[in-house]
């Protein structure tokens, strides 16, 4: 963790490795983050086809530092050897996302095994053990980003995935990142057929705090993306708060009816600095063709806005290749994220 503003990734669309087509397939569609899953989505007989699968997608990634790669729970083979071929390969990703993590051991382990052999990517951690939310605070402090994995957590539980049974870790989730600077992800949607589903979630999500929202199918990026992704007209906002408060000597002012404060200044400030890691990072010259010309803050709208305001700042994975590996696998595995 450093006190710098992290680029965070509003969009991150998980594609199994079970064929490096489907992987390469996915880049085309505009997510931040690009996810290679070799952990629930690969049934365990297929587990070192997929590192194959997951080596030669990396060597062809044209932005590796926005590709993630899902690795098995260490304490298990499959993890010792996910983590051999990362360090391994001579493409490394930038971000990897541990599973059934439950503690913040685990996750300074995973940065000193891969640091050891020179790789630094982001940690992410997806929460989805009961002992993980206990110690959400710890986690958030040692990773770089937390992803909410609604399904195992779920289970442990003893409930079906609802928003009610799943509040408070969200909120833990959400506070805890909050607190340490760290990326909050959302769990993905699997009421795909119930579009309005994900839309409720995204803005429930968003107005807990939470940053992005992960998917196993491309054609829910465009919501994620419009919702999620800084936007022109927010920034322009966040600026004029920025401002009216700054004219008011710090102090309380009135901006288009509206009482503004200190406090409204330090959060504006927080989007418009987000926004732009973002932008940088994000915003263009990605892999999917949105970038130039899709929904959210892409690089024109940041220009457009930086301009008015005379500043600097400024798939393969759909759901037939998931059915297809939950069928070869007898339906006990070939999930997307839990």
């Amino acid at each position: 963790m450093t006190d710098s503003v992290r680029a965070i990734p509003r969009s991150i669309l998980y594609t199994p490795a079970l064929s490096a087509d489907w992987v390469v397939k996915a880049w085309s569609y505009d997510a931040d983050v690009h996810l290679i899953d070799l952990e629930d989505a690969v049934p365990h007989r297929r587990k070192d086809a997929a590192r194959s699968v997951c080596r030669a997608a990396l060597e062809k990634a044209p932005e590796p530092a926005n590709i993630a790669v899902r690795v098995n729970p260490l304490g298990t083979i499959d993890a010792v050897h996910d983590l051999a071929m990362l360090t391994e390969c001579a493409v490394r990703p930038g971000l990897v996302v541990m599973t059934m993590v439950e503690s913040a051991v685990e996750v300074r382990l995973m940065r000193d095994t891969l640091a050891s052999a020179g790789a630094h990517p982001e940690i992410y951690v997806t929460l989805e053990t009961p002992a993980a939310v206990a110690g959400v605070d710890a986690i958030a402090a040692a990773a770089d980003g937390l992803i909410l994995g609604s399904a195992d957590l779920a289970t442990a539980l003893g409930i079906e995935i609802t928003w009610a049974g799943l509040l408070g870790a969200r909120q833990a989730m959400s506070l805890a990142c909050a607190r340490h600077g760290a990326a909050c992800i959302d769990t993905a949607n699997f009421r795909l057929s119930e579009p309005e589903a994900l839309a409720e979630e995204i803005v429930r999500v968003r107005e807990l705090g939470f940053h992005g929202k992960v998917t196993v199918h491309p054609g829910e990026l465009d919501a994620i993306n419009r919702a999620l992704r800084p936007d022109r007209d927010r920034l322009r906002h966040a600026r004029r708060v920025t401002e009216a408060v700054r004219a008011a000597d710090g102090g309380i002012a009135v901006l288009d009816g509206n009482m503004v404060g200190p406090p409204f200044a330090r959060l504006a400030r927080a989007t418009v600095s987000l926004g732009e890691a973002w932008a940088e990072r994000f915003g263009g010259n990605g892999t999917g063709e949105g970038r130039n010309g899709g929904s959210g803050a892409d690089g024109e709208q940041w220009a457009d806005a930086k301009a008015e305001d005379g500043t600097d700042g400024g798939s393969g994975a759909d759901g037939e290749q998931w059915a297809d590996a939950k069928a070869e696998d007898g339906g006990e595995a070939g999930h997307g994220p839990r």
